[in-house]
């Protein structure tokens, strides 16, 4: 269910990034499975795990050590879909491939402050549903002065709706959506005899063939770069090297989109990106093989238009019995349901097991993204993005102490300030006083 994201290996690598080695020891080093290692020790080097084992692991002179006795190691949270630190998740105008959250990410935004807090280690910044093609996401670790530092994909993928957006029905969604690449294969056409006359007019030969023909001999030619910067992201999207990010809020919403991805021959490059009613066409979902991400709103609530009985689902545990992974994602907020952690535990609550609770949130959502190779859990050859937590991860009482992104501590509880004045309910002098 792995989705491959272009130029992976380049973009993801971290040793600008990177902390020195770094070890830490002594505490219980938790899989998604359920599997423990006591005594663990966990050492990363050049912002990659080198070793992971028990108390037996050689730690290397020149490594810095930290003492993680009596807590909890897990693997950083995998967010798969989130409009995190824009200032705006959707443009006015329905279709906007040409945009990028680039030009929209604050480092220094409260919702990555957040999701430090809470353990998030890997964010896919995309833009929201409310469109017909929005602009191109990025996938990011949420910590650093600069956006080029933060990244780890710079171009992730871009989300397509098919559910109607503001104003919209689903005719006119539809006929959008389908204009959009009607133009892009105008322009691609146009282009590409444009390109074969220019290079006849260079060697000085005569246009002896209709237009339909110079466009053919121009496509040998034809380079993305060539065509306006208005097109270039779409035309990588039909041609299967972007991810497409599908929201389909109902159960028709789904089937027609399904209908739509066929159509296009963009099936094996798909996430689709659920409501709470898209559990109705789950039988049409898992014949597509393809990852779902779900609703942050876990119960899909439905009033009988005649009785007027309510009836719930939680949605959830429908994927599960249905053996289809799936990742969580926040909902709203930063408190209650907004904590992906609480998300997870609530699974477990409606008698989901603890492994699939705890893969949602981690290894699904990498798979998802498509970087399960290099986060999502912690193994020898992936990224050394590390909790320490105080308890089990899915105790309500427990809380993120300390996190760690490719070797380096970004974050630690005890120097929060925002949260400790919170705690302490008194402003804290300055820091350096």
């Amino acid at each position: 269910m792995t989705i491959l994201c272009v130029a992976v290996v380049a973009a993801a690598a971290p040793a600008a990034y990177a902390a020195d080695r770094l070890a830490i020891k002594g505490g219980t080093l938790l899989r998604a499975s359920g599997e423990k290692v006591e005594n663990a020790v966990l050492v990363i080097d050049g912002g990659i795990i080198r070793k992971v084992g028990g108390a037996d692991v050689e730690i290397p002179f020149d490594a810095t050590v930290i003492d993680a006795t009596g807590k909890t190691l897990f693997a950083g949270v995998v967010l798969a879909n989130s409009s995190m630190s824009l200032d705006r998740p959707n443009e006015n105008l329905p279709v906007v491939p040409f945009v990028s959250v680039y030009d929209s990410l604050a480092p220094d935004s409260p919702g990555f402050e957040d999701a430090l807090r809470t353990g998030m280690t890997t964010v896919h910044v995309i833009q929201g549903s409310n469109c017909v093609i929005a602009g191109m996401s990025r996938i990011v670790r949420p910590y650093g002065a600069m956006v080029e530092y933060m990244t780890v994909i710079p171009e992730a993928g871009i989300k397509i709706s098919i559910t109607p957006k503001s104003g919209y029905n689903s005719m006119t969604q539809m006929a959008e959506l389908r204009n959009a690449f009607f133009e892009l294969d105008q322009h691609v056409q146009q282009t590409a005899e444009r390109l074969y006359e220019e290079e006849q007019t260079r060697l000085e030969k005569k246009l002896l063939i209709p237009p339909d023909e110079a466009a053919k001999e121009g496509m040998k030619k034809l380079t993305v770069e060539d065509l306006d910067s208005k097109w270039r992201t779409l035309y990588r999207v039909k041609n299967g090297e972007l991810p497409v990010f599908l929201h389909c809020e109902s159960a028709s919403d789904v089937l027609r989109g399904i209908d739509w991805v066929n159509g296009m021959n963009l099936m094996s490059r798909t996430v689709f990106v659920l409501g709470t009613e898209g559990f109705k066409a789950i039988d049409a979902l898992k014949a597509t093989g393809r990852p779902v991400v779900l609703s942050g709103n876990l119960v899909h609530r439905e009033i009988d238009y005649f009785t007027n009985k309510e009836t719930l689902a939680f949605v959830p545990k429908k994927f599960a019995e249905a053996g289809i992974p799936f990742a969580l994602q926040t909902f709203g907020g930063t408190m209650g349901e907004g904590v992906i952690w609480y998300q997870a535990a609530r699974l477990v609550r409606e008698g989901i097991s603890r492994e699939i609770a705890l893969k949602s949130i981690t290894q699904w959502p990498a798979d998802v993204i498509g970087l399960s190779h290099l986060v999502g859990s912690l193994d020898e050859g992936k990224f050394g993005n590390v909790l320490l937590l105080t308890g089990d991860p899915l105790d309500q009482k427990t809380v993120v102490e300390t996190v760690v992104i490719e070797g380096k501590v970004v974050y630690e509880r005890s120097k929060d300030r925002r949260l400790q004045e919170l705690l302490k309910g008194e402003k804290l002098p300055p820091a350096g006083n």
